[in-house]
């Protein structure tokens, strides 16, 4: 099951950074709504430069319900947005590739080695994601472990057989 996808943008933000080893950073500032697919440059001086990210749709996925109810459980829920530097008229700017809301998703790109940041969560999509997370998760059953056995039995006593012939260390 999946839902209807959200259209949304990504204002990435460059800000410059006091610092002798790096000059600047980069991160997203702000997701907004019904953003149409493009990009284009709002702001660029010498403190600070902002971009615009459109056409991304984020959609919700059953299957990612774990990430999810993950994500709401935190003590902020957020967006994951990965991004990549590239050149953008000779200029290196930071581009989003892929924005969702599964907290799993966010990690395996993460462990993948791509860059992730994250910006809070509105109450709307807290909202929309709490109702997905009610209706989609369900937790998985904790099973209680067989403790081994040690009142005999064929492993026990090939286990004492091994030992006494060496083979055991």
């Amino acid at each position: 099951m999946e839902t209807d996808a959200l259209h949304v943008g990504v204002v990435m933000q460059r800000v410059r950074l006091n610092n002798r080893w790096q000059s600047h950073q980069w991160q997203p500032l702000e997701i907004l709504h019904e953003v149409p697919a493009g990009q284009r440059c709002l702001r660029a001086d010498n403190d600070e430069v902002r971009w615009l990210f459109g056409g991304f749709e984020v959609r919700l996925f059953s299957d990612e319900a774990e990430g999810y109810y993950l994500n709401i459980s935190s003590p902020t829920p957020c967006w994951f947005i990965m991004w990549r530097p590239e050149d953008i008229d000779g200029v290196e700017i930071a581009v989003p590739k892929t924005v969702t809301l599964s907290y799993h998703e966010g990690a395996r790109l993460m462990d993948g080695g791509e860059k992730v940041d994250t910006i809070a969560a509105s109450p709307e999509i807290i909202e929309r994601l709490t109702a997905f997370v009610k209706t989609y998760y369900v937790p998985e059953q904790k099973r209680k472990r067989r403790k081994p056995s040690f009142e005999g039995g064929a492993a026990v006593a090939q286990m004492a057989r091994d030992e006494g012939s060496g083979r055991g260390s």
